[in-house]
């Protein structure tokens, strides 16, 4: 009998023009939480799809308790009780949760019929003994992104699989739901599941997992136990090098005043927020999730109207109503939500990064593809994105690279004031390391820059002022970041005291 329940050993997969896995290895044991780290096109995606009957490699194999096995489906690796929960939802929003669980191995009557009683209380079963009480008669479309992720693992239990692969599930889940997903993966651990954790969050795999293996530009670079690593030297090894600095700021001498808002309100959302912000300037907005920082900056954006308030840029009074208006004033934003609000995903780089200042590149009706082409280049260079061309669709990039596409459309605009929305969620730690530099030279240059971010860290590390929201409102403002601790600021973030 193998020590291992699964194992991979030598596994190649090509795509055209690009080798997605060199020779990579992958060892698990049963009753295990295994992290796999690695940045943004370290080769993780096609690793999953290798295990669960995705892809066929074109060399290696792979290894169930000592058994070589062959996947040519994904109906195959299910077969052989292997599961796997996507960051991004394969769920059916329109349809039940229960025909979301039991999709493609329903149960039916001798007759054929499908037999909705026991489906629905299956599918209320399985959804108990992971702690949750969603009505299985519930649509996927009405619930939160950590109820969905409930509903993968309860399909996955339903299949009797024994090896669970989770495909980033942190990724945006609020700290509390972060909790309920860390009980039921040890739950699942403890009842014998073995489990394959990718993540780009430190805390997920001190809080998880045993063992923890990195990729690196396809490769397998090496499997620690989690005790025996420090964070410096896995960041070296995620990343090919030290990062000495992961946040990167530059000190800025601020400029005078270059934005400000007076008395923002939006009933049932926020109420008399009032902030500057001057040149040179990194602003950060922080506090619970649901404190309403988003929504105070759809309303500066223009995406939402603003029931009270007024908003000052260089001095003057701008009215606002849409975003367009608020671009024409110069003001940027970058989407929390960077695959629905951020990128047109099956365009390439080049459109992506031109649509909105199509103007500059225009001359009547005729668009000039070859001055579009060089700024695209230029600026998809000038923020470091990983690619082949301009002409590559942003589908095709990793997170952190579609964020930096995100990025050079905004600097492609004539801006002031840019608004960060969570600028590194679901990025690793090399491509965060590269935003921050990014953030950092804007203020150099003078923008004013408003970041919303639920990351401490990255607050205390990029932030000159910190501004702490609570249930719509400013709970308080800290003018000196390098001396604010993380309690000062959950103090705020929970009004105690």
């Amino acid at each position: 009998m193998s020590e291992y329940i699964l194992e991979l050993r030598g596994i190649t997969k090509i795509f055209p023009g690009v080798k997605a896995l060199d020779n990579v290895h992958f060892q698990l044991k049963e009753g295990e939480i295994h992290a796999l780290m690695g940045e943004n096109g370290a080769g993780k995606s096609t690793f999953i799809k290798v295990i669960t009957g995705v892809h066929e490699p074109e060399e290696g194999e792979i290894f169930l308790n000592g058994k070589k096995v062959v996947f040519k489906n994904p109906k195959e690796a299910q077969k052989m009780s292997i599961a796997a929960i996507y960051q991004h939802g394969t769920a059916y929003q329109h349809l039940s949760v229960t025909e979301n669980i039991f999709m493609g191995h329903e149960e039916l009557y001798k007759t054929g019929i499908l037999n909705w009683k026991k489906m629905h209380a299956d599918a209320r079963k399985l959804l108990r003994e992971l702690g949750s009480d969603i009505d299985p008669k519930t649509n996927m479309g009405h619930l939160t992104v950590a109820e969905q992720q409930i509903v993968e693992i309860a399909k996955a239990i339903s299949t009797n699989a024994r090896i669970i692969i989770m495909d980033e599930p942190t990724a945006a889940l609020s700290k509390r739901e972060c909790e309920q997903l860390y009980k039921i993966t040890e739950k699942l651990r403890d009842d014998g599941c073995s489990i394959i954790f990718i993540s780009h969050r430190f805390e997920d795999m001190y809080r998880l997992a045993s063992r923890v293996t990195v990729f690196r530009d396809a490769k397998y670079i090496g499997t620690w136990g989690v005790n025996e690593i420090s964070n410096d030297v896995l960041i070296s090894k995620m990343v090919g090098r030290e990062i000495t600095q992961i946040y990167p700021k530059q000190k800025v001498d601020f400029g005078e005043e270059i934005f400000r808002v007076e008395g923002l309100s939006k009933v049932g959302y926020y109420k008399d927020v009032s902030f500057s912000l001057r040149k040179g300037e990194i602003l950060a907005m922080t506090g619970l999730v649901g404190a309403g920082r988003t929504e105070v900056c759809h309303g500066i954006f223009g995406i939402e109207t603003l029931d009270e308030g007024k908003i000052y840029l260089e001095g003057k009074e701008v009215k606002i109503k849409s975003p367009l208006d608020a671009m024409n004033a110069g003001i940027g934003y970058l989407p929390e939500d960077r695959q629905k609000q951020g990128l047109i995903l099956d365009w390439s780089i080049c459109d992506n990064i031109t649509l909105a200042t199509l103007e500059k590149f225009t001359k009547g009706t005729i668009i000039n593809r070859k001055k579009e082409r060089a700024k695209a280049k230029e600026l998809a260079e000038m923020v470091k994105t990983k690619a082949l061309s301009v002409f590559d669709k942003a589908n095709s990039l990793s997170g952190g690279n579609q964020q930096k596409i995100i990025v050079a459309k905004l600097l492609n605009s004539d801006l002031k004031v840019v608004i960060l929305d969570e600028p590194t969620k679901g990025v690793d730690v090399g491509a965060k390391a590269q935003i921050y530099e990014i953030m950092s030279k804007l203020a150099a240059q003078g923008y004013g820059v408003i970041m919303i971010s639920s990351e401490m860290p990255e607050v205390l590390g990029m932030a000159d002022t910190i501004l702490v929201m609570k249930e719509g409102r400013v709970s308080k403002i800290f003018e000196n970041a390098s001396e604010v601790t993380q309690e000062q600021i959950l103090e705020a973030a929970m009004n105690i005291g």
